[in-house]
């Protein structure tokens, strides 16, 4: 649930990353992406509901792989944080790292708070006052969250069970370089659960950097990861974005589960 750019500076940086991701409107549809209820984010029956909580169902993946515990894990692209606390269900420290300085004040705050208030969109002008809240069975003081590139991560991270990248590497410069971190950061018989729509767009990453420029998005990061890491599970996963009460974006991502050897 990512927003991410690349450690470049200037003119170059604002062709690569814009700054969608540090607006108002952006904060408060994100905060109602993972924290929303079931009736705000779809409230239409004949909707697709079953692609509701998207980051609960990518955090219990990552339970799977992990077996049901974990010591350390990583949720790179975190955006407002849902999916960390989740991962904190099982693991004994998680740190959620994302490129956008807004969400992820957002996400220290209800990290300290355990609540944040923000506006919905209904129609035009019209907006209605929600709160994002994290569980009380979510023990908060396990997680901690950092401004952080994804393709230019600090060298003392240390080592982690596990690492979730959901809906990052298409929004990446060089998506590629993130992956071959991975190798570095993740134990032994660690697991790495990607999801990703695979919306590649030159407003964020190079065409000659596309995972899918010689195959599928899925052949690019096999090609990242093997003989490394072993793919051990695949499988389409739908999520839905509400922009307003008559508008919303359906999309399928293609989640797949590694290990490393």
């Amino acid at each position: 649930m990512a927003s991410y750019g690349h450690a470049i500076t200037g003119h170059v940086r604002k062709l690569l990353m814009p700054q969608t991701y540090e607006s108002p409107q952006m904060l408060a549809d994100y905060l109602l992406f993972h924290y929303g209820e079931d009736e705000d984010v779809m409230p239409w029956e004949f909707g697709p509901r079953a692609a509701l909580h998207y980051p609960v169902r990518c955090a219990a993946l990552c339970e799977k792989a992990a077996n049901g515990h974990a010591h350390r894990v990583l949720d790179l692209g975190c955006a407002v944080g849902k999916s960390t606390f989740e991962l904190a269900r099982f693991a004994d420290e998680v740190i959620g790292i994302d490129y956008s300085h807004q969400f992820i004040r957002a996400a220290n705050r209800l990290k300290e708070t355990g609540v944040h208030e923000y506006e919905m969109a209904e129609e035009g002008n019209l907006k209605v006052p929600r709160t994002a809240r994290v569980s009380d069975k979510i023990d908060r003081s396990r997680v901690q969250f950092l401004h952080g590139d994804a393709c230019d991560l600090p060298d003392d991270l240390g080592m982690f069970d596990g690492v979730l990248l959901a809906n990052l590497l298409c929004r990446l410069p060089d998506p590629a370089r993130c992956l071959q971190r991975m190798k570095s950061l993740i134990s032994d018989n660690g697991w790495m659960t990607i999801a990703t729509p695979a919306s590649w767009s030159e407003e964020y990453t190079p065409r000659e950097k596309w995972l899918a420029r010689n195959g599928s998005t899925l052949d690019g990061i096999r090609q990242c990861l093997e003989p490394t890491f072993t793919l051990e599970q695949r499988e389409d996963m739908q999520f839905v974005l509400r922009e307003h009460r008559r508008k919303f974006q359906w999309t399928v991502a293609e989640v797949s589960v590694w290990r490393k050897q």
